[in-house]
């Protein structure tokens, strides 16, 4: 079993996007996959047309040992593809894995899953915290979505650091160009001539499109929603790298 994570600390750099799409495309790859939603707000869960758990398992009893990981899942519509929604108490995670004397508390949560899934995709909220150092840690490989602007490039800088501060191996991390506007100068010359920051950046990018807007009302994946759309092919595109990447 892989484990993957869409991290960034930024909000609204298209994160949650790239987590379901890619998903969705593994599992159509015929690899088992299941997206966990560690972000309060749920938008992944959304996105995939669940509503967030607000009944359900709570982080305390999960953190407590009381409750298996594997109770929290819950299938998708889409075949191969299981969610962990999103639960309010995950807000509390943070304070409760700072608790813990465990660094790798998440990396034991996973580890019963390898005999159902081939991959699991963490979709994590826009911080640098106690979850998202496990959550760094654990990952086989980190996915940054990076505008093409100064100051996102500055925050997959921060992360880095962050990474290079918690001794975490800054080699597995893999930031990509997402929200790319070919009409705006600095997108375009960013996209075209690169930039030593980003050397390690994947080779494809994601456009900035309406289709990827569109999930959060048709609450589908864009391979789904518009299967021929630009925004589909580079998602298409970016999952065959992630997949050669990651080695699934």
């Amino acid at each position: 079993m892989r484990i993957i994570a869409f991290h960034n600390l930024k909000g609204g750099v298209g994160k949650t996007a790239a987590a379901v799409n890619i998903a969705y495309l593994a599992s159509s790859s015929g690899i088992p996959t299941l997206l966990w939603d560690l972000d309060p707000q749920g938008a992944a869960s959304w996105y995939l047309g669940e509503d967030p758990d607000i009944t359900g398992e709570k982080a305390s009893r999960l953190l407590k040992g009381k409750t298996p990981v594997g109770r929290l899942i819950h299938p998708t519509r889409y075949p191969k593809l299981d969610l962990i929604p999103a639960h309010p108490s995950f807000r509390n995670l943070d304070v409760k894995l700072a608790e813990q004397e465990n660094s790798s508390t998440l990396k034991s949560w996973l580890a019963p899953l390898s005999e159902d899934y081939g991959l699991v995709i963490l979709d994590c909220p826009p911080s640098l915290s106690h979850l998202a150092e496990q959550v760094l840690s654990c990952a086989d490989q980190v996915y940054v979505p990076t505008i093409p602007t100064w100051l996102s490039i500055n925050s997959w800088q921060q992360l880095r650091q962050f990474a290079k501060d918690k001794k975490i191996r800054v080699a597995k991390f893999h930031p990509f160009l997402s929200m790319v506007d070919r009409r705006k100068t600095l997108h375009r010359t960013i996209l075209e001539q690169g930039d030593e920051r980003l050397k390690e950046r994947l080779k494809g990018y994601i456009p900035y499109a309406s289709d990827v807007e569109k999930m959060g009302e048709a609450r589908k994946p864009v391979p789904v929603l518009m299967p021929r759309s630009a925004a589909s092919h580079a998602y298409r595109l970016m999952w065959q790298e992630i997949r050669r990447i990651t080695r699934l």
